[in-house]
């Protein structure tokens, strides 16, 4: 780490994987460690020591300024097992900084006298440390794909608590959604072993977490999974039409809410030519998918019920327990299937309730824009639990008929990708190559790609070149639609009307700053940097000033002015 970086990590101030540490005291070993081991059973981070809780750089006690090495084996000697850290010093100011990076614990961490701490978000929003629980191990392991809580087996409960009617349940459900057919002709002991919904040892049938959730009796389920409970409501403003709260196994649960779902969706017909599409309020697949995931993913040692509501304009699902590690609103389309009961996911697999190559999230995003709608949003997530938005309200019939239009043309379904572009586009007029790799979240490679596949189809233009490169729908697909005008409205003034535009503005003003071509012409910074520099090489203009203060100016009118002089 550099200095700027330092600097900039400062700034930001302290958060789940940020921690300032004052040395004046000097810091005792002990908060050292204890902060060290804080941060690992989190997600790893950085401890600076040497600066104040506010920002401010004091710097090491002379206690301290050893060498980094020393620092990272007196962590490591203290640490169990024990933490490889990497540890350095700056210089700022003429003081010495101690930066510790500090990796995330693949097992759980305590100091060599026993403390077991790990960092939160208190109540008033900010971070700190508190001890790590004997009953929060289980889920500490789940989110890092160390344990499986589904798989266990739930002390205390018999075979007698497992609902013969819910076997015949999920036979059904296996025919209907056309899942392992080999489960058919199982009889409930053997599909129950083949599910992982039952452990055997020494004669002794003992049902596992996944087993009473899903073929369970409501009184099991009751006395032995106390945090499971699924809410449906149905919200009109600010009232509560629906408030129902049910304790069934998970799949007599998922009948219910997708039943109650469905009579509440909507549907509104598209006439193309001949043919008559229904475009519902809320993808049926996606919904569903959105609901499995809370159902699947949830902690269930976390107390708090899934929550299915249904708003004038939106859909929101919240679950208990947060994404799994290495999981994050940015990276859920990309990042690879880790589910937080691995049995429980198998087997809505198996039973066909879900994507069997784990991209579920992909079938909610494209459920949305396919029905002219923008994604679901999650954003709202925290480390206590994981919230998607569906937004509804009235669909964008036009972008329907051109998704509906060109899949039939090209004969192939658009990936979620491409979705993602094009409804970018519908909505926004034009899109630069930097902000699809957020959008998509793929690398900008992946992204150049994926855009220039675009063009080559003829869906999409490409406007400029180099980093000034942007990209804008065609004019066939405007003109296919009947929309000329918002062609021209996207694709702006060309070159060289630009440059006239430039000059106009110099004349009447006096001078131009690349900000005054941004709002000018609609272009963005690369773009307005390049147009002055070709005016500028034209010998039309010149540049004056430095900075943010540089402005442009006719070399005509200097030229003048010098000869008047």
């Amino acid at each position: 780490m550099n200095i700027d970086e330092l600097l900039s990590l400062v700034k930001e101030g302290e958060s789940l994987t940020l921690e300032f540490k004052s040395d004046r005291g000097p810091l005792s070993d002990d908060e050292m460690l204890e902060a060290i081991i804080c941060l690992a059973n989190h997600r790893g981070g950085h401890l600076l020591v040497g600066v104040e809780d506010n920002g401010e750089i004091t710097g090491l006690h002379k206690k301290h300024l050893t060498t980094p090495g020393s620092l990272a084996g007196f962590i490591a000697s203290r640490t169990v097992p024990p933490i490889s850290v990497s540890a350095d010093f700056l210089d700022i100011s003429d003081k010495k900084i101690a930066v510790i990076q500090v990796p995330s614990a693949r097992q759980v961490v305590a100091t060599s006298d026993g403390k077991l701490t790990v960092r939160f978000i208190d109540a008033h929003g900010k971070p700190g440390c508190r001890p790590l629980y004997p009953h929060e191990l289980i889920n500490w392991q789940a989110e890092r794909g160390s344990l499986d809580p589904s798989a266990m087996p739930i002390m205390g409960a018999t075979w007698a608590d497992l609902d013969p009617l819910e076997f015949i349940r999920l036979k059904r459900m296996v025919d209907e959604n056309h899942g392992d057919s080999a489960l058919l002709d199982l009889s409930d002991m053997d599909m129950a072993k083949a599910l992982g919904f039952v452990k055997t040892e020494q004669d002794v049938v003992t049902p596992t977490l996944a087993g009473l959730l899903m073929v369970g009796k409501e009184t099991a389920l009751r006395e032995y999974i106390p945090a499971h409970e699924v809410a449906f409501q149905v919200l009109q403003n600010d009232e509560v039409r629906v408030n129902d709260f049910h304790r069934w196994p998970l799949l007599h649960t998922l009948e219910w809410i997708l039943e109650a779902f469905q009579v509440r969706n909507e549907e509104r017909e598209l006439n193309l030519g001949m043919f008559r599409i229904g475009v519902p309020t809320y993808d049926r697949r996606g919904f569903r998918e959105a609901v499995n995931n809370a159902l699947i993913h949830r902690d269930y040692t976390q107390l708090g019920a899934v929550h299915i509501q249904i708003h004038n304009d939106r859909i929101r699902i919240s679950s208990p327990g947060g994404f799994v590690q290495g999981v994050t609103p940015d990276n859920l389309l990309v990042s690879e299937p880790r589910p937080r009961n691995p049995r429980l996911a198998d087997a809505f697999k198996r039973i066909g309730l879900v994507e069997r190559v784990g991209r579920g999230v992909g079938i909610i995003y494209a459920g949305q824009l396919r029905n002219g709608r923008i994604p679901p949003d999650y954003s709202t997530s925290t480390v206590a639990g994981v919230n998607v938005i569906l937004p509804g309200g009235p669909a964008d019939l036009k972008f329907v008929e051109l998704l509906v239009t060109e899949e039939n043309r090209r004969r192939r379904t658009f990936s979620v990708s491409e979705l993602l572009i094009l409804a970018h586009l519908w909505r926004e007029r034009q899109v630069e190559p930097q902000a699809i790799t957020k959008l998509i979240q793929h690398g900008e490679t992946q992204a150049r790609t994926v855009l220039e596949n675009l063009v080559e189809s003829g869906l999409v233009e490409a406007r400029g070149s180099g980093k000034g490169r942007s990209y804008i729908l065609s004019a066939g697909v405007y003109r296919e639609l009947g929309q000329a005008v918002s062609y021209v409205h996207a694709k702006g003034f060309e070159s060289e009307q630009m440059e006239q535009m430039i000059l106009q503005y110099v004349k009447a003003h006096g001078k131009v700053t690349r900000q005054n071509v941004m709002e000018l012409c609609r272009v963005n910074e690369n773009q307005a940097g390049y147009l002055l520099k070709k005016l500028v090489k034209s010998g039309d203009l010149q540049r004056v000033g430095l900075g943010r203060t540089a402005g442009y100016q006719s070399l005509k009118s200097e030229k003048t002015r010098k000869n008047s002089e």
